[in-house]
């Protein structure tokens, strides 16, 4: 992976994240924003704007590709490049969960060889 791209996308903003997330399976735009108001109670709303800032931005970068055409929507899939960086993020909000719950690796570590 280029380092450069690893910059640009980790850490991601909250939108790309569930842009990125919602890719796993083809989707347009429209289908995006349905799917996050839906996983977030809400609470996270995307604009067209950002939307189709961040997957155009995104598509030029390699982590999405175009996938098809459906009824003038253009769907959008993640790409191995796309996986590699939301797995990358994954584990840095995961990380993030443990240390705000005073968890630490060293910890997990211990426990898990306990076991």
């Amino acid at each position: 992976m280029d380092d450069k791209i690893r910059r640009i996308y980790v850490p991601m903003t909250e939108s790309g994240f569930y842009i990125l997330f919602c890719l796993q399976t083809p989707q347009h735009g429209y289908g995006i924003s349905q799917q996050v108001k839906k996983m977030t109670g809400g609470a996270v709303t995307i604009s067209a704007g950002t939307m189709y800032g961040t997957l155009s931005k995104m598509e030029k970068d390699g982590l999405i590709r175009f996938h098809s055409e459906e009824e003038k929507r253009k769907l959008y899939q993640i790409t191995d490049l796309g996986r590699e960086i939301l797995s990358i993020e994954i584990a840095r909000i995961e990380r993030l969960y443990r240390n705000s719950r005073g968890e630490t690796l060293e910890e997990l570590k211990k426990i898990s060889e306990a076991q």
